[in-house]
């Protein structure tokens, strides 16, 4: 396969076995999202503006409720045994280890924006991997629609709460008031 990269030709190949970490450093930074799942690759395309306005509102919404010491970061990615997934939004506890690669064991939550091209994506894989890695919480933002919120209830995310329309009052990473995205 050949990519382009500042206007030359880089050659590279496919890893004979599993996709792992490493490889994702091989993508150019095109918009694309690059994750690894269970050792296979998944491509997304490039967000909308309208997806990244929307990431742009939740980070903002979550940073300014924020206690001291928590992180509000988007697009940083969470390595989960041999997957490598970049939610839409993710905080991180206090004293988390940060890097590029985070580990779920520092991640209070992650949020996922719904756009036409992930909607099954956000609403089937990602969460079963979040969950597997005991992630307490999850949201999924459909966009101008509605918030829904999930809770980690055991091994899977029971949904505890749907929000249209209307500002609500959460308790959890942290007590915050928000208003639909």
């Amino acid at each position: 396969m050949t990519m382009l990269s500042q206007g030359s030709p880089v050659r590279w190949s496919a890893p004979d076995g599993r996709w792992s970490e490493p490889d994702l450093h091989l993508f150019p930074q095109d918009g694309h999202r690059y994750e690894i799942v269970d050792g296979s690759l998944h491509v997304t395309p490039p967000a909308t503006p309208a997806h990244d306005s929307t990431v742009d509102e939740v980070v903002i919404a979550l940073r300014t409720a924020a206690p001291p010491d928590w992180w509000v970061c988007a697009r940083l990615g969470v390595g989960i045994d041999s997957s490598s997934l970049v939610p839409d939004v993710t905080v991180l506890r206090p004293r988390s280890s940060g890097g590029i690669w985070v580990d779920p064991a520092d991640v209070a939550l992650v949020v996922e924006v719904e756009s036409p091209e992930t909607r099954r994506y956000d609403c089937l894989l990602k969460p079963a991997l979040y969950a597997s890695a005991g992630i307490p919480a999850y949201w999924r933002v459909e966009p101008g629609v509605a918030l829904v919120v999930y809770s980690l209830d055991g091994a899977a995310y029971r949904e505890t709460r749907r929000v249209e329309g209307a500002e609500v009052k959460l308790d959890a990473p942290y007590p915050m008031k928000l208003g639909l995205f």
